[in-house]
């Protein structure tokens, strides 16, 4: 069982999960109810939220180019209009589109 960073008294392992339903462990502190999170969980809540949070769409060929479509609640959520114009950046691992 885990001592507390604080007054180091013994710490409890509970269950939660975060409001989209990803699972995760955490220890809290009988006495001072100081809660701590292990680092390596931290990142794996993180990498299955980003798994939840990622859109797919299909590339089309438009004459000598091709062609995204945004999904609907990408295109609400930065505020993409019709005819407006993005910036786009070439990145490591793909590109980013940033609305202007």
């Amino acid at each position: 069982m885990k001592k507390c960073p604080e007054c180091n008294e013994k710490m409890k392992e509970l269950k939660a999960k975060t409001p989209e339903g990803v699972s995760y462990k955490y220890y809290k502190c009988k006495e001072c109810g100081e809660e701590i999170v292990n680092m390596k969980q931290l990142h794996d809540v993180a990498q299955e939220y980003r798994e939840m949070k990622k859109f797919h769409a299909k590339l089309s060929k438009w004459g000598m180019s091709l062609g995204l479509r945004i999904p609907k609640e990408l295109v609400k959520k930065y505020q993409f209009k019709k005819n407006k114009e993005v910036t786009i950046i070439p990145e490591k691992e793909g590109i980013k589109i940033i609305p202007i």
